[in-house]
């Protein structure tokens, strides 16, 4: 998936006041909660129309066009961060990855226990998200160490990924399933402390993060309980 934290990882030697650094976070939050809004929307829209971007073209073309959508926007969100722009192409932005995740939404409602594993995914997501938040929080402990071996794992899922649009290895895809969900969970703790400790004092750039480490969780954690739990129907 498109990650911002290609451009950046660590923390800078910015020092800012403990009250810009609540005021950030709780910024973040706020646009973080309403981003959900256009991506549960875009899903929806997704799901009712059967639109999939990966069944229009070759796969290769897909995920072409996916990453030039998907860091097309990030750009340009990165370049807007410090203007009201910025939160409009956040928005959008969240819209299209929700209309991107209408593929794999179909898929699990295909499962007789498709719902309940959608919630299941997003209960998982949620609880892990809370903890991951809390002890950035009040942990003292400095997890900036962290994201120089994160941003190459990333890198090493992005082509396990890749390979397995044509190799299509079950096993593959769930180890990439699971250690997706432990990057991105570590990546929840290390850019919520980033805002906590004061390195990134952009609540658009930081909501822009923790999105796609909560989309990241939340898609992985769907694909790893479909193929572990789904229920085809008869």
């Amino acid at each position: 998936m498109a990650d911002p934290h290609i451009y950046r990882f660590g923390h800078t030697d910015t020092i800012v006041s403990t009250k810009t650094q609540h005021k950030v976070l709780r910024n973040t939050y706020w646009l973080l909660a309403l981003s959900m809004i256009p991506s549960v929307f875009g899903a929806w829209i997704g799901v009712i129309t059967g639109f999939s971007l990966f069944t229009a073209t070759s796969p290769i073309i897909s995920v072409l066009a996916f990453l030039v959508i998907a860091f097309g926007f990030i750009f340009a969100i990165e370049q807007t961060k410090h203007r009201a722009i910025g939160v409009f192409l956040l928005l959008g932005f969240t819209f299209f990855m929700g209309l991107m995740l209408s593929h794999l939404l179909s898929l699990v409602l295909g499962f007789t226990n498709g719902t309940s594993l959608i919630m299941l995914a997003f209960g998982g997501t949620g609880l892990i998200f809370a903890t991951m938040a809390t002890i950035a929080t009040v942990s003292k402990r400095d997890f900036f160490g962290l994201g120089k071996w994160l941003f190459v794992g990333v890198f090493v899922m992005a082509f396990a990924s890749i390979a397995n649009i044509f190799l299509q290895l079950s096993a593959l895809m769930l180890t990439v399933s699971i250690l997706s969900i432990i990057i991105f969970s570590a990546y929840m703790l290390l850019d919520v402390q980033r805002v906590v400790k004061g390195g990134e004092t952009n609540y658009i750039s930081a909501a822009l993060m923790i999105y796609l480490d909560l989309y990241n969780v939340f898609t992985n954690l769907l694909v790893f309980l479909g193929i572990l739990g789904g229920n085809r129907n008869n």
